[in-house]
């Protein structure tokens, strides 16, 4: 069966109607879920330097907090959809705002390196139901011509995160401790979940997912391709990002504003990246898919090869953040292109590999940190997204047209 057609297929049962009118307040609570989450995720990769003084570990053991939740995101976003597959889809929505707020409260308070991991587990099995899901249900609260506008606005939560959550963390964990930037956090979760209660229309659940599938969604060569790709491209993304902070205090020795201007940067570059990316995809979706890991590459290049001039730090940094941007609706549009009919199960597949990548990048970026110095995240993560880049450029266009 071609992988455009809405015929159902055995193993997952038709999608909803969409709704005539869009709902656009359902698709803003979504992306303040996605902000939030997102915040909450990546704090750890700008407040690492106080976070291992005060716990007295290592900088790669502290970055362990993103490993953690990047495992159990994988594993949720597998169980989500089996588990909850009876629910009211908002009703799991509220579930999974309530499990952020309180992942964030624990954090806040944890006495030491154990019991954080164990509050990041927490997100992380909240990052990973909603990432399974957050596809299907924009779907279901807008009409098919709109999908790729409501999408965007979902996935401007990522850039958003990226520039409030790098300098507003790294200032106020200069100046008020690490400890209540979780605070902040957890605020934001409530935030969220009242937005979501008042907005999100109900949402009874459909296309039930198995373990059959999730296995057959994979089937799909375009599926596959973009599994690899998100296996390449956030492995090396986070073997470098979830180890930024050391490098800029090492290399260009960034300090205090320097270092907050400097995350701002990648930041408000990433949310540029996410708009363009959003146009992009509109032309050639397998262009994106392609050029966005490519530039991350020769970002982390310059980076290694002259991080000591400031100037060309700053820039670098800025375009590794708009490269960045792409990615995530890249390759959600990917996947909605190639497997339309099956968003929630391929989805549960797609978060999961994700999540693995983040696990393998930030343990690989640790390690190297530890042992090879600052240096050598950076050029893994351009190992990782320059063959990524390669793969999907000689693969990309003949398998998007087979779909």
């Amino acid at each position: 069966m071609n992988s455009t057609t809405t015929t159902t297929t055995p193993f997952e049962a038709a999608a909803p109607a969409a709704p005539a009118a869009p709902m656009w307040p359902g698709v803003i609570s979504l992306a303040l879920g996605t902000f939030s989450l997102v915040t909450s995720e990546f704090l750890p990769a700008t407040l690492l330097t106080r976070m291992a003084q005060d716990l007295h570990v290592s900088e790669g053991a502290a970055g362990q907090a993103v490993t953690a939740t990047a495992i159990m995101g994988a594993v949720a976003a597998l169980v989500a959809g089996l588990l909850t597959r009876r629910f009211d889809r908002r009703a799991v929505v509220l579930w999974i705002s309530a499990l952020l707020t309180v992942s964030n409260v624990a954090v806040c308070v944890a006495p030491g390196l154990g019991t954080l991991l164990v509050a990041r587990l927490v997100l992380g099995a909240a990052l990973g139901a909603f990432w399974s899901m957050s596809a299907a249900l924009t779907t279901r609260l807008v009409p098919p011509a709109l999908v790729p506008k409501a999408m965007s606005i979902v996935l401007a939560g990522v850039s958003a995160a990226t520039v409030c959550a790098a300098p507003a963390g790294a200032l106020m964990g200069e100046w008020w401790g690490w400890r209540a930037v979780f605070a902040a956090a957890a605020g934001l979760g409530v935030l969220t979940l009242l937005a979501q209660l008042v907005w999100l229309p109900s949402m009874p659940p459909s296309a039930p997912v198995s373990l059959r599938s999730l296995a057959q969604g994979t089937r799909i060569p375009g599926v596959r391709l973009g599994l690899v790709m998100t296996l390449l491209v956030a492995a090396g993304h986070f073997a470098g990002f979830t180890y930024i902070r050391p490098f800029l205090e090492r290399v260009p020795q960034f300090a205090g504003p320097e270092l907050s201007a400097a995350l701002l940067a990648f930041g408000i570059a990433g949310f540029l990246g996410n708009v363009a990316g959003a146009a992009a995809v509109g032309r050639s979706v397998v262009a994106t898919v392609a050029a966005a890991p490519a530039g991350i590459a020769l970002a982390c290049v310059l980076l290694a090869a002259f991080g000591t001039w400031d100037p060309l730090s700053y820039a670098m940094i800025a375009f590794w953040g708009f490269a960045f941007g792409a990615v995530p609706i890249a390759l959600q549009t990917w996947m909605t292109k190639v497997a339309p009919d099956h968003l929630e199960s391929v989805g549960g597949v797609f978060v999961a590999t994700f999540q693995v990548s983040i696990t393998l990048g930030s343990i690989g970026g640790g390690l190297l940190l530890d042992h090879a110095g600052a240096y050598s995240p950076m050029l893994l993560a351009a190992a990782a997204t320059g063959l990524g880049a390669l793969v999907f450029w000689r693969r990309g266009a003949k398998v998007h047209a087979l779909s």
